[in-house]
């Protein structure tokens, strides 16, 4: 089920939320479990099931973690667990890759298995093994509750697409925690403003890109144009279901962690991911980074420990060699700026370091969203013009004329300009008066105007569904 579908805005979370406030306090995470696996179930049946057996697994092998924690089977307990997780997770998402791969390598012919990708698992995936292994390290206590930890694993509002939320960031809430008409008033309204983002915003970069796609005439100024719009699609689409989820969250009386802090002004590729998709940065760091001995060993060890986060990061974002290219772009440019650059882009001021973090973001998207290292290829030569691509074309004007408005839009709107703005309004005497009123009229107009273009419009999945 998708936060941007009218099933899901006008019947499955008015009925959720009125359901979770109607029914006694003691219900709460019964009604949001049972309201979690029904939303699961909703695009994927049959893998509700792997969903239930991630909780039960990961409930016993904590429990068993805690009870003999500081003995050897403790740690025997921890690798099954990691080992059934990344298991799972290898055998769906990276099985036809690994076939696929090895046929090109080998000149075989093994079929693949055309196993279909469970939504989330990548998320859910890392949430599981992030409790056990803080378990198992003493950071939280092992919840004894099978159904209180079903709800965590299966918390709707942040199952398919994060943010990643650690169990301690939500422990406490899970037994208790209070709702007033301010939280859900600012939970409803990050969620309109998320709303907006994706279909507003993100699904009319996502038409230009599809335009861009179906053209029999590209040309370089078209290849930028379909690079940008996706740069700033994947982000709107991204940024905005985190904000939906965030908000969501508050609504039930969660404080989920943030995930996006404007990472286009960065300054650097080291700031961008300080910024871009927080909580999986942190995850990698606690989880695979550290333990490895970070930046406290010795040059060799440091750079293979940069090398191996970033490889997995890529993996992690899809099976396929494009991502994996993805991936060791960042973890080379990273290694750079750490042992060269970065000193300069300090002294280099606003501009120029802006540019080059711009310039490598929108190349990496382009290489993110390609079709395979081919499709990687042709769309890059495209952008600079090699192979015989023209400057310009009818085709690109066109889009140009036809989006450019938007496009500009987008960009002012990935900056915090406008919340700064409203937020200076609203501290004015007469703003703080009027924002009373004027700001329910504009979250109640942009819930119509979404509302209008899901009735008009097509299918709008969200990008990291396919992740």
């Amino acid at each position: 089920m998708l936060f941007s579908s009218v099933t899901f805005l006008y019947l499955f979370l008015p009925v959720t939320v009125l359901a979770y406030f109607v029914l006694p306090k003691a219900w709460r995470n019964a009604v949001l479990l049972g309201a979690s696996l029904l939303f699961y179930f909703f695009g994927e049946p049959v893998y509700t099931l792997l969903l239930v057996f991630s909780s039960v697994s990961d409930f016993a092998h904590s429990l068993y973690i805690e009870r003999h924690r500081g003995e050897p089977r403790a740690k025997t307990a921890l690798i099954s667990s990691i080992v059934i997780n990344l298991g799972m997770l290898g055998f769906f998402k990276y099985a036809d890759f690994c076939v696929g791969s090895v046929n090109a390598l080998l000149g075989t012919s093994i079929p693949a298995l055309g196993v279909p990708l469970p939504i989330g698992i990548s998320f859910f995936t890392f949430q599981t093994m992030s409790y056990t292994i803080d378990v198992y390290r003493g950071h939280v206590h092992a919840q004894r509750n099978l159904a209180t930890l079903a709800t965590y694993v299966c918390l709707f509002p942040q199952l398919i697409a994060g943010p990643i939320v650690r169990y301690s960031d939500v422990a406490a809430e899970m037994h208790s925690r209070k709702v007033d008409l301010s939280d859900a008033y600012l939970g409803t309204r990050r969620f309109v403003l998320g709303l907006a983002k994706k279909v507003l915003i993100a699904n009319a970069m996502g038409e230009l890109c599809a335009a861009f796609r179906a053209t029999d005439g590209p040309s370089v100024l078209f290849f930028w144009l379909y690079a940008a719009a996706f740069t700033l699609q994947i982000y709107f689409d991204f940024s905005g279901y985190s904000d939906m989820a965030i908000g969501l969250g508050r609504v039930f009386g969660f404080r989920f962690p943030e995930n996006f802090d404007y990472p286009y002004l960065s300054r650097s590729v080291t700031e961008f991911w300080r910024r871009w998709h927080m909580t999986l940065g942190g995850w990698f760091r606690d989880y695979v980074y550290i333990p490895l001995g970070g930046n406290r060993v010795s040059k060799a060890k440091w750079l293979r420990n940069i090398a191996v986060v970033w490889l997995l990061t890529g993996l992690w974002h899809g099976a396929a060699w494009n991502f994996v290219l993805w991936g060791a772009l960042f973890g080379l440019l990273l290694t750079v700026e750490k042992l060269w650059l970065g000193g300069h882009l300090a002294r280099a001021g606003r501009v120029l370091p802006h540019l080059y973090v711009m310039f490598v973001v929108t190349v990496s998207f382009v290489i993110f969203n390609a079709d395979g290292m081919a499709g990687a290829a042709h769309d890059l030569a495209g952008m600079f013009g090699l192979g015989g691509v023209p400057l310009l074309s009818a085709q690109a004007l066109y889009a140009l004329r036809s989006y450019g408005v938007l496009l500009a839009v987008a960009i002012f709107g990935a900056t915090p300009v406008t919340g700064k703005l409203a937020a200076r309004f609203a501290a004015s005497k007469t703003g703080a008066k009027l924002t009373v009123v004027l700001e329910p009229l504009v979250m109640a107009a942009l819930l119509a105007a979404v509302t209008a273009y899901l009735v008009d419009g097509s299918f709008n999945p969200f990008l990291y569904f396919r992740f």
